[in-house]
Order: C-alpha cells, then sequence, then structure tokens
C-alpha cells in the first residue's frame, strides 16, 4: 500500500518555534523535526494528525530524532470524542537508555512492519487519525 498523506495537525501538546510541528505535515523536508518548546519540562510530546482518508495500516515508517520511545494510537474523526484511540503501536523503545543520556544514535528510521503492528485493531476500526505519543 502506498504511503498515505497527514492532511494536517489536530492537535498538539508542545512546539518549539524554530522547529514547529507543521514540518511533520512536509515528507520533503526531512531534517526539519518537530521538537518540544524549550521550556516543556514534562518529557512527553503528543500530536494528532489527520490522514487525507481512512485506511487500514500495515506497516509504519518513523524517522527519529532524539525520541526515546514512541506508541502509535488510531482512530477515526467520525468517532465521539469520548471514545478512546486503539493502540496500533504499543510504546516502544527507539532508542537504548545508555544512548539516550549520552545523546548518541539520536537520528534514525525505524520501519515496523506487519506482525509488528498491533493486529488487535480489524481494519474497520483502523481510521484517518492518528495520535503520536513520543
Amino acid at each position: 500500500m502506498a504511503p498515505v498523506k497527514i492532511s494536517h495537525v489536530v492537535s498538539f501538546s508542545s512546539q518549539d518555534p524554530k522547529y514547529p510541528v507543521e514540518n511533520l505535515l512536509n515528507p520533503d523536508s526531512p531534517r526539519r523535526p518537530w521538537l518540544s518548546c524549550p521550556q516543556d519540562k514534562s518529557g512527553q510530546l503528543k500530536v494528532e494528525l489527520q490522514l487525507e482518508r481512512a485506511v487500514p495500516i500495515g506497516y509504519i515508517d518513523v524517522g527519529n530524532c532524539g525520541c526515546a520511545f514512541l506508541q502509535i494510537d488510531v482512530g477515526r474523526s467520525s468517532w465521539p470524542l469520548d471514545r478512546p484511540f486503539v493502540t496500533l503501536l504499543p510504546a516502544t523503545m527507539l532508542m537504548s537508555l545508555t544512548d539516550s543520556k549520552q545523546g548518541k544514535n539520536r537520528s534514525g528510521v525505524r520501519m515496523f512492519k506487519d506482525g509488528m503492528v498491533a493486529h488487535t485493531c480489524n481494519p474497520s476500526t483502523l481510521g484517518d487519525q492518528g495520535r503520536w505519543i513520543i
């Protein structure tokens, strides 16, 4: 299946003015990451993205820029606001503890293919919105 375009950002928790969340929308600019506000000390970033259409998700490629963990949940824009998203990719380590503490191996790409993403979500529940928690 071909990659699905991200339509727009629905919400986000924090952003650095130099590295805004909109950088996620431009696949032609892989060197421009989305980073948290320098004053944000929460240790966690969240973004909810609207995809251009509802699709079953069989694989995910993630470019990393200093993120130790990642979790991806999916849902549909048509769902009621109180309906929780479904976990597609459980919390997954992108950097080792040593690398994280030493600031090593901060960038790279992880590919999660069929069998690595949770298939407790059947294709009819997979949707057009994704929530990335890093």
